[in-house]
């Protein structure tokens, strides 16, 4: 039985073919890496931890005359972020570079666009630009 050249070249394409194959896979499946995603959360913002300095403390006798009075909080709201889809003019003006024109603006824009997805959104309202949305991310949240 005798075999042409192209039944030749055929049957060594398809054994290099093979060969080729059974490498891929067998490659694939011996140094198979796990995907490994890593995304960033932009919007999760660490919390500040605002350290106060206290004068020292009195003696125990003056301290049971003179109870002290814890001082006012100077942060913008009690849980630390206000809410730019539910704050009123009085609580957004507590806010760093916010005062009452762009208060109003800002509820005026959440009333005629809707409200805020994201605290990016804030550059939609006149007078707000990215500096000082820079100075407004860490205190501001979304519903």
């Amino acid at each position: 039985m005798k075999i042409s050249k192209l039944e030749l070249i055929s049957l060594l394409l398809a054994a290099a073919f093979a060969a080729f194959a059974a490498g891929w896979f067998l490659r694939g499946a011996s140094s198979a890496q796990p995907v490994r995603v890593e995304t960033e959360n932009l919007l999760a913002q660490p919390t500040a931890v605002v350290v106060q300095s206290t004068p020292a403390q009195p003696p125990a006798t003056e301290q049971a005359a003179a109870p002290q009075t814890p001082a006012p909080d100077p942060s913008p709201s009690v849980s630390g972020k206000v809410d730019l889809n539910t704050a009123t003019a009085e609580e957004l003006m507590t806010l760093p570079g916010i005062g009452e024109k762009r208060a109003a603006a800002i509820i005026a824009d959440r009333e005629t666009n809707g409200p805020f997805r994201v605290p990016e959104d804030l550059t939609r309202v006149d007078g707000i630009g990215e500096g000082i949305l820079g100075g407004l991310i860490d205190f501001v949240t979304v519903s």
